[in-house]
This record gives structure tokens, C-alpha cells and sequence, in this order.
């Protein structure tokens, strides 16, 4: 599920470090761009956030959720995506589902995608559908989003006839990808 980064002897002894010393990813999260850099990995993922991830991954179970609310609160857009990314190999259940709701509710356009990953099973179906409904306003693919013919429900397809509409009528497009989506649940 988390890519693997580029081998980064930092990484392994931050890796190492949180491991013990669960604190200390509060100064190592942050320098992590720093060290392993900031390229493309896979579809969605750079090489920074991957080290975020699995920074993460290292911190024993106890202190995972108190740590992933406070880099989440604390951390810059790139780490607060990078603590979206990694919700889902975390094993903490719903109990970090509101981050999502407070991404759901940024501008920022890499938040809303990394909002409706895989973690996005734990949103109720309303904030799920706002969520997609943005990434159509603001242009975000929905290709980010994770289950998405299979969660889509005849609201959305509503939600969505109806800000297609909107946009037709101020003579604004509709993303091609929202228009297949569209044409998907009125076919069902």
C-alpha cells in the first residue's frame, strides 16, 4: 500500500529512532523532504510522503492515533497529506475519520484527493458525496477517488445532474470524468 522510497540511510535511522523514541517524529517528520527529496514514486505519491508513511508505521501502536492528530494539526499541507495517504496502513480504525473532514473542508487541492482515498470508507455517505462534488468543483481528477463507481448511490448522481446543470447554464464545462461518472448512475 505505501509505495517504497528511493534506500535513504536517514530514513532508516529516523525509521529506527521513532521506533523507540515515539516522540522524536515531531522534529523528523517535518526534515523529511529534506532528506529523501520530493519526486514523483507512484500515481498519488512522491518520495516524501512514502518516508512520512512509513515513519508512521514505525511508531509502536500506542502512540500511533496522538501522534497522527498532532502532525496532522501541526504540519504544513505536504505533511498533513502525507498522514491522509498513510490513515489506511495504520490500522487505527474511524478514530482519525474527522482529519478527513477537516481536508474535505481546505482549498487545497492535494488535501481534498488525499481525503478520498482509501480511508475515505470511514466518512458517512453525505460528507463522501461533498467530498466528490468538490473534487469536481475544484478540478481535482476522480480518478483520486477510491471506490468510487461502487460507493456512488443515486444522491450523488442527483447531487451531481444538478451542479452539471448549474455549470451548463453559466455556460462553464463539466469535467469529462464527472460527465462519465454522471452518465454511469443515470444508466443504473
Amino acid at each position: 500500500m505505501i509505495p517504497a522510497p528511493p534506500a535513504s540511510p536517514w530514513l532508516d535511522a529516523a525509521l529506527d529512532r521513532v521506533a523507540v523514541e515515539p516522540a522524536s517524529i515531531a522534529t523528523l517528520f517535518p526534515a523529511v523532504g529534506r532528506h529523501v527529496g520530493r519526486d514523483p514514486l507512484t500515481e498519488g505519491w512522491r518520495t516524501d510522503d512514502a518516508a512520512r508513511a512509513l515513519l508512521l508505521t514505525a511508531l509502536p501502536p500506542r502512540a500511533v492515533v496522538g501522534e497522527v492528530r498532532a502532525l496532522y494539526r501541526y504540519g504544513d499541507a505536504d505533511e498533513k497529506r502525507a498522514v491522509l495517504l498513510a490513515l489506511p496502513a495504520l490500522l487505527v480504525g474511524d478514530r482519525c475519520a474527522d482529519l478527513l473532514g477537516d481536508a474535505l473542508r481546505t482549498n487545497d487541492t492535494r488535501l481534498v484527493g488525499a481525503a478520498l482515498g482509501p480511508y475515505a470508507a470511514h466518512l458517512e455517505a453525505a460528507a463522501w458525496r461533498h467530498g466528490v462534488l468538490k473534487c469536481v468543483f475544484m478540478g481535482v481528477p476522480l480518478s483520486v477517488v477510491h471506490d468510487l463507481t461502487e460507493r456512488a448511490d443515486a444522491e450523488l448522481a442527483e447531487m451531481l445532474g444538478g451542479l452539471a446543470d448549474e455549470r451548463a447554464a453559466a455556460g462553464r464545462s463539466v469535467p469529462d470524468d464527472a460527465l462519465a461518472l454522471l452518465h454511469i448512475l443515470r444508466s443504473r
